[in-house]
C-alpha cells in the first residue's frame, strides 16, 4: 500500500479510536469506587502512563517492522507464524467484528435518544453505520485520514468546550473536591475499589496499539508511528482528567450512581433541561469517530494475513481502483453487521478479553526478544528501555491476574476458543507450502 498518511492521521486513528462512550460512562464507576477526586484523577494518570510505556514499545516495533498488520507482524517476527495466526485468528473470528458491532448498537442507542427508533430503527442505524465506514474506507486512505483527523477534532473540541463552560460558566462548585485525597465515608475497601478503578481505566485507553497497523500506509513510519503512539495517549489522557475533573466539579461524589446518571446530571447543570440531548449528540459524534477507526485499522490483520498466506489470499488483495485492502474491510464490516443482527456480541467480546490482553503484554514482550537478537537496531529505540516495557508488563500482569480471578471461566474458554485455531493454522501452512512447492517446481521446469 501507499504511504501517504502523515502524523495527523496517525495521532488521530489512537485518540479517535480510543475516545468513545467510554469517557461519559466510565468517570462515574470509578469515582463511585474510588471515592476521592485525587484517587480518580490519579488512575487516569497512573493508566496514562502505563498506556504511554507500552505506546513507547510498540513505537520500536513499529519502526522495526514498518508493515501493515501492526501486533500480527511483531507477534510474527518475534514468535513464529503459529502465534501470530492465533492472534489474527482470535481477531477475525470474534474480538474486531465483536467491537465494530457494539460500538455501532451503542451509536444507534444514543441516536435513538434524539430520534425515537424502535427495535428495527436500532439495528437499521448500526448497520448503516459500519457500512458508510466501511464504503470510505474502501474508498482510499487519504479520504479516511482526512475524515477520521476531522471526526476526532470535533470529538475533541466537544470534550473542550464541556471543560471550558463547566469552569468558565462556573455551574459547578469547588467544593465537590473536598476532601481531595481522603475517600468518603462508606467507601469499599481501598485495594479493591483500586483494582476496579484500575481495570476501569485500562478498558477506557483500550485500543490505542491498533493505531500500530497503519504502519505500512504512514510516510516515514519509524519516525511517525511512534510519534503518533505516544502523542495520541497523551492526548487521551488529558481528555480523561480534564473531562471527569469538569464532571466532578458539576456533580458531587454524593450524587454520583451510574454513568449513564452521571452523565445526565453533568449536562443538566451545564445546559439545563437540553443538556441530556446534548451530550447524546456528543456522544454519537464521539462513537462514530471510534467506530470510523476501527473499520480502518482493524482489517489491516486481515490483509497482511491474506498476504502470507495463511488466511485465503483474496483477503489480501488491493482494490485496483482504490488501492485499500477492500475485500478485508468488507469482511469485517459482514461480520459485525451478522453479530448487530444476532445481537449477541457483548458476551462474545467478554470472553475474550483475558486472551486479547494476553496477546499484547506478548507483544511489549517482544522488544526484549528482539534486543536479545542483535542484529541492524532500528532509527527509533524505545526510552528508558528496559524499565519501559517493564512497567507496562507489571501492570498488565496484575490486571491478567484480576481479570483470571473475577471470571476464570471467561477466560479458559476464550483461550480455548483461540487454540481451535491451532488445526486451521496447520492447513493453511500446508497449503501455503504446497503452492510454494509447485510454484519454485514450475519456475525450475
Amino acid at each position: 500500500m501507499e504511504r501517504r498518511l502523515g502524523l495527523a492521521a496517525a495521532t488521530s486513528a489512537v485518540a479517535g479510536q480510543v475516545i468513545a462512550v467510554g469517557i461519559f460512562l466510565t468517570p462515574a464507576s470509578m469515582a463511585r469506587t474510588l471515592a476521592s477526586p485525587a484517587w480518580l484523577l490519579g488512575a487516569w494518570l497512573l493508566m496514562g502512563g502505563m498506556a504511554l510505556a507500552g505506546a513507547l514499545s510498540y513505537g520500536e516495533l513499529a519502526a522495526r517492522y514498518p508493515e501493515a498488520g501492526g501486533g500480527y507482524v511483531y507477534l510474527r517476527e518475534t514468535y513464529g507464524r503459529r502465534l501470530a495466526f492465533l492472534y489474527g485468528w482470535k481477531c477475525l473470528l470474534v474480538m474486531d467484528p465483536g467491537i465494530t458491532a457494539a460500538l455501532a448498537s451503542g451509536l444507534a442507542a444514543y441516536v435513538a435518544y434524539l430520534v425515537p427508533l424502535g427495535a428495527i430503527g436500532l439495528k437499521l442505524v448500526a448497520l448503516g453505520a459500519i457500512a458508510a465506514a466501511a464504503g470510505i474506507n474502501i474508498r482510499g486512505s487519504v479520504l479516511s485520514g482526512r475524515v477520521l483527523a476531522g471526526l476526532t477534532v470535533v470529538k475533541l473540541g466537544a470534550l473542550a468546550a464541556i471543560v471550558l463552560l463547566a469552569f468558565g460558566l462556573g455551574r459547578g462548585d469547588w467544593s465537590h473536591f473536598v476532601p481531595f485525597v481522603a475517600r468518603h465515608p462508606g467507601a469499599p475497601p481501598a485495594a479493591a475499589a483500586l483494582a476496579g478503578g484500575l481495570i476501569s481505566a485500562f478498558f477506557a485507553f483500550g485500543g490505542w496499539w491498533e493505531a500500530s497497523k497503519l504502519a505500512g500506509e504512514v510516510t516515514d513510519p519509524a519516525r511517525t508511528m511512534p510519534r503518533a503512539l505516544a502523542l495520541g495517549v497523551a492526548i487521551v489522557t488529558g481528555a480523561y482528567m480534564a473531562t471527569s475533573a469538569a464532571f466532578l466539579y458539576l456533580v458531587p461524589l454524593e450524587r454520583v450512581t451510574s454513568g449513564e446518571a452521571f452523565a445526565a446530571q453533568a449536562g443538566e447543570v451545564l445546559f439545563g433541561a437540553i443538556g441530556g440531548a446534548i451530550f447524546a449528540a456528543i456522544v454519537v459524534v464521539s462513537v462514530a469517530g471510534s467506530l470510523f477507526a476501527v473499520v480502518m485499522l482493524l482489517p489491516r490483520v486481515y490483509y497482511a494475513m491474506g498476504r502470507d498466506g495463511v488466511f485465503p489470499a483474496a483477503i489480501g488483495e488491493l482494490s485496483p481502483r482504490f488501492g485499500t485492502p477492500s475485500r478485508a474491510i468488507a469482511t469485517e464490516a459482514v461480520l459485525a453487521s451478522a453479530l448487530v443482527l444476532a445481537g449477541t456480541f457483548e458476551q462474545i467480546v467478554a470472553y475474550f478479553v483475558f486472551i486479547t490482553v494476553t496477546f499484547i503484554a506478548l507483544t511489549v514482550a517482544a522488544v526484549y526478544v528482539q534486543r536479545r537478537r542483535g542484529g541492524a537496531a532500528p532509527s527509533y529505540l524505545t526510552p528508558g528501555y528496559p524499565v519501559t516495557p517493564a512497567i507496562f508488563l507489571s501492570l498488565v500482569l496484575l490486571l491478567l491476574v484480576l481479570i483470571g480471578m473475577n471470571n476464570p471461566w471467561q477466560a479458559l474458554a476464550g483461550a480455548a476458543v483461540v487454540a481451535a485455531g491451532l488445526p486451521v493454522y496447520e492447513l493453511m501452512e500446508r497449503r501455503r507450502q504446497r503452492r510454494h512447492f509447485q510454484t519454485a517446481h514450475g519456475r525450475i521446469a
